[in-house]
């Protein structure tokens, strides 16, 4: 049968209950439980197909305003392209009411971003601490790899504090932590509880229970064998506020994206928050009974954060700029060991441009290569010129408030090797919005290799849409070269290339990571520099960011989280933040006739990966996919 939206995907959308109210109604119940009485046992009425999407037909007016009754859009107006989108991700529920991790009648919402971070991964858990300190009743955090870093010495650091002001308070607070980690365990159930002695051993560090006595902490581990990676990685505190990475907790040179997401769409994170635990909550979570649709929090309410915008939408990164130069001299950094917390977001956001400010007799672009080399733990050189006044590096992204739509296009965990389970929300919604764009179409991921991919990408630029993608140069590319897994970034590019003519390569540019302090891409052999943002935008206003890679294992096996938007004005801030943030575009242009980086001379990257074919590819693959999977992998 051909995907469509049926009637009782329609139901499912428009239904009261959620695995959220059933909780809230019933706190005794697990997830798990509710989400048996809401969709029975069996997890799919039918069989996902990776040739499910060639038979999808594009949605009628009449399909549209169906799509469009099955969201909770408030006082906001999805436009065509969105509805498009969020109609052929429906289609994905009648096989799997729960394939996007969530509660159909949560999907289609809206809310607002206050802050997006565009910036290595440590300052963005700097935000996450700081959202943790303020927490009032719960906070709740789901990532893929987690191992003794930065990362977490600032995430303990901000339990220990968050107790002490609970006790301060008289309050207790509840704290789930969940994680990738595979283990033999998995075999019986993919959700295994962490014992105490575990996660405040050497590799998790995370505090003992005496050491937080106001906290009731409960930590556990998700993976499906064989790859189904929980890959997924947001936050949820007080269901208030909404954090969307990209990012896993470790230390690495990575330059990564964060969203912090306000209103009713804290309702749908909170609810697949949820589904991910699936097991008991043990005690029930405060917050139950107080979903974020109701409102009495936002950030643009805050008068430090509305001085932000005081001359315009246009000026506040600048604003920026300048308040983290008057800083410098008294604002002590917020470092792991040595927190410093702040008060209001527009605080924070200048304690960490500040760390970006030039010392005496420091150039910008050596201040920038410093900070970057801090939290790469490496000592890569600068070799890119002082960036041009209004191109500085400003992590933290200031939003004007707006309500927009947004839906939750993620994915669960799949564990067998086949690629078969493609037919999923994630893969769809941006498999639409690459056949539904009329003009442009934008993705920043360190790969991107996943099969569906080719032809579809190659459909866009013969219809005449421009294609712009930045890559990361040598990501995980022994593992990538494994059967099945898509190849490396430069075999793709060539081949997506030798499917044009001249003349429609003319619409496709394939960039890769340069950083703001470079003026080439470094291999990621070296572990100097590197990017792992996701992120998607169609004709330059439906954006979707998340932890979802374009390669295979996210396509086909990893659970992912991503939320979609509708904003001109927010997917603008979002590729400005890249530009400004990044060397891209400037220097890392790849060849219009296979999509390879070279230089002046022609000659290609210090490390380029060399064509290599079967058994020897496979052999560097095997050694490359046992990286990708211990604890600290290139997911």
């Amino acid at each position: 049968m051909k995907p469509q939206l049926t009637p009782t995907v329609v139901k499912n959308c428009q239904a009261e209950e959620t695995v959220s109210s059933l909780l809230a109604q019933n706190p005794t119940l697990s997830p798990g439980e509710a989400v048996i009485q809401l969709f029975g046992k069996k997890e799919k009425t039918g069989k996902p197909s990776s040739d499910a999407d060639h038979d999808l037909k594009p949605a009628s007016t009449q399909d549209l305003e169906i799509a469009s009754s099955c969201g909770r859009w408030g006082p906001t107006r999805p436009g065509e392209l969105f509805l498009r989108v969020y109609h052929d991700v429906l289609c994905c529920l009648e096989a799997d009411p729960l394939g996007g991790v969530v509660s159909p009648a949560l999907i289609g919402t809206y809310g607002s971003i206050p802050l997006s971070v565009i910036a290595p991964l440590v300052d963005l858990i700097r935000h996450m601490s700081n959202v943790i300190v303020r927490a009032r009743k719960e906070v709740l955090f789901a990532t893929c790899s987690w191992s003794a870093s930065d990362a977490i010495d600032l995430i303990s650091d901000a339990l220990k504090e968050l107790s002490r002001r609970a006790g301060a308070r008289g309050d207790r607070v509840v704290v789930k932590i969940i994680f990738d980690k595979a283990g033999p365990k998995q075999f019986v159930n993919p959700h295994q509880k962490v014992p105490v002695e575990v996660f405040t051993g050497g590799k998790i560090k995370l505090p003992h229970p005496d050491e937080i006595p106001n906290l009731d902490l409960e930590v556990s581990s998700l993976h499906v064998p064989l790859l189904g990676t929980l890959h997924a990685k947001f936050m949820v505190v007080d269901r208030q506020i909404g954090i969307v990475e990209s990012n896993n907790m470790e230390n690495n040179a990575n330059m990564e994206m964060m969203t912090h997401l306000e209103g009713p769409i804290v309702d749908s994170l909170y609810d697949s928050f949820l589904i991910t635990w699936y097991e008991a909550l043990n005690p029930p979570l405060p917050s139950r009974n107080s979903p974020a649709i109701q409102g009495g929090f936002s950030t643009s309410n805050e008068p430090s954060f509305q001085r932000l915008f005081d001359q315009g939408d246009a000026h506040e990164q600048q604003a920026i700029v300048e308040d983290g130069n008057k800083a410098k001299k008294h604002l002590a950094p917020h470092n792991p060991g040595d927190p410093h917390y702040d008060d209001t977001l527009a605080a924070e956001i200048t304690r960490v441009q500040a760390m970006y400010s030039p010392r005496p007799g420091e150039s910008r672009v050596s201040a920038i290569n410093r900070h970057l080399n801090d939290t790469s733990k490496s000592n890569a050189g600068p070799t890119a010129p002082d960036p041009e006044p209004g191109r500085e590096f400003t992590p933290y992204i200031a939003h004007v408030k707006e309500d927009m739509p947004m839906a939750v296009v993620s994915r669960r965990p799949h564990g067998s090797p086949s690629n078969a389970d493609a037919f999923v929300p994630q893969n769809e919604a941006f498999l639409s919005c690459i056949r539904n764009a009329k003009q442009s179409i934008f993705i920043q991921t360190p790969d991107l290799n996943a099969f569906q991919l080719l032809p579809a990408l190659a459909a866009a630029v013969r219809r005449g849409v421009e294609i712009t993608y930045y890559v990361c140069l040598g990501y995980n590319d022994a593992g990538e070269m494994m059967p099945g897994q898509g190849g490396t970034n430069e075999t793709f590019a060539a081949k997506l290339y030798k499917e044009l003519s001249p003349q429609e390569r003319t619409l496709l540019h394939v960039h890769w990571y340069t950083a703001k302090d470079q003026s080439k891409p470094i291999h990621h052999q070296f572990s100097q520099r590197a990017c792992h943002v996701k992120l998607l935008i169609a004709d330059g206003h439906v954006g979707i960011q998340g932890s979802g890679n374009q390669d295979t294992q996210s396509w086909y096996h990893s659970q992912e989280i991503n939320v979609m938007i509708d904003s001109e004005a927010t997917c603008r801030k979002w590729r400005e933040g890249i530009e400004r943030n990044q060397n891209t575009g400037i220097y890392g242009r790849g060849s219009q006739e296979d999509g390879a980086w070279r230089d002046e001379q022609g000659h290609e990257a210090v490390g380029a990966t060399k064509k290599s074919v079967p058994p020897v590819s496979w052999v560097k693959g095997a050694v490359g996919m046992a990286k990708k999977l211990q604890a600290k992998g290139g997911f």
